[in-house]
């Protein structure tokens, strides 16, 4: 399917251009981290590319300030709920946890996805709330990042109606006990229509989330590896693709780890000649207290 020019606004709620600039940010910041740039310095050289007709610059403005004072952005987009959505926030908030194994560069790479998505800029797909949840619940899915808390900040996200909302919350508690193709399976058209024919009783004030494609997919999926399904709707709906980290070689990190021992053991060593002469001078470890820098 091509783009229209008019794009749908349950699912770009903010506009097409904040997407587009909030796109470049998440891709910028994820590849400069890469690069070893401080967060700092790409939060500051981001901030001038981006448009300035957008609310994106504020924003960063505030990611910058709190990442001076707490050592973390995740908390800024946590207080930015009118411009950054709470999915965005808990994706971020995820691949900084410490004790965490969510890589914040797979994060930010998620993160550009899905607003390339919601701007209509991925492939000249049109994006749909049908195709938006599938890419988050898959993110979800193949990180590990735990349905209770993943798909409550799903569920705030404005780009779904109060149906929607219901929907994932009451799956929430679902999932892991039921199989993830019954779930959308009951929800689509084609369950719907396949009831009727047989005459069983449905209810005609629920109007299904997903289409007759969606249901076909998922009934040919049940009792399968959820990753079939996936691919299945991937390839069907057109929603980006999950990102996935990128294996690195073990040979690239030698260099630095090594480089690192050795400044070690020169620390030792000289801690050892000096205490072969005769003491530690303790006043080099330490900073003298002001009254007394002047003596």
């Amino acid at each position: 399917m091509t783009q229209t020019s008019e794009m749908p606004n349950e699912v770009a709620p903010l506009g097409q251009e904040e997407y587009i600039e909030q796109a470049h940010f998440f891709q910028a910041l994820g590849e400069r981290i890469a690069s070893n740039v401080p967060a700092q310095d790409v939060l500051a050289a981001v901030r001038e590319e981006a448009l300035a007709t957008t609310k994106l610059p504020m924003a960063i403005d505030f990611m910058l300030s709190e990442l001076r004072h707490l050592g973390a952005f995740h908390t800024a987009m946590d207080k930015l709920q009118h411009y950054f959505t709470a999915f965005q926030s808990f994706i971020v908030g995820e691949a900084e946890r410490e004790r965490g194994k969510f890589d914040l560069r797979v994060g930010l790479a998620v993160l550009a996805q899905e607003a390339l998505y919601r701007a209509g800029r991925f492939n000249n797909t049109v994006p749909t709330r049908q195709g938006l949840f599938l890419y988050q619940f898959e993110v979800l899915c193949r990180n590990r990042l735990g349905y209770d808390a993943g798909l409550a900040a799903v569920a705030a996200d404005p780009a779904y109606d109060a149906a929607w909302r219901h929907w994932i919350l009451t799956i929430r508690r679902q999932v892991g006990m039921v199989d993830i193709a019954d779930l959308l399976y009951v929800q689509s058209a084609h369950a719907a229509e396949r009831a009727a024919r047989s005459g069983q009783p449905i209810n005609s004030e629920a109007q299904p989330l997903f289409g007759d494609r969606e249901g076909r997919i998922a009934l040919a999926n049940r009792r399968k590896d959820p990753l079939y399904l996936f691919a299945s709707l991937h390839r069907q709906l057109g929603y980006p693709e999950v990102p996935r980290p990128t294996l690195r070689d073990p040979k690239e990190d030698l260099l630095p780890q090594m480089a690192r021992r050795l400044e070690q053991l020169e620390k030792r060593m000289s801690l050892m000649e000096e205490e072969q002469r005769g003491g530690i001078d303790l006043t080099k470890l330490y900073e003298p207290p002001p009254e007394l820098r002047g003596q």
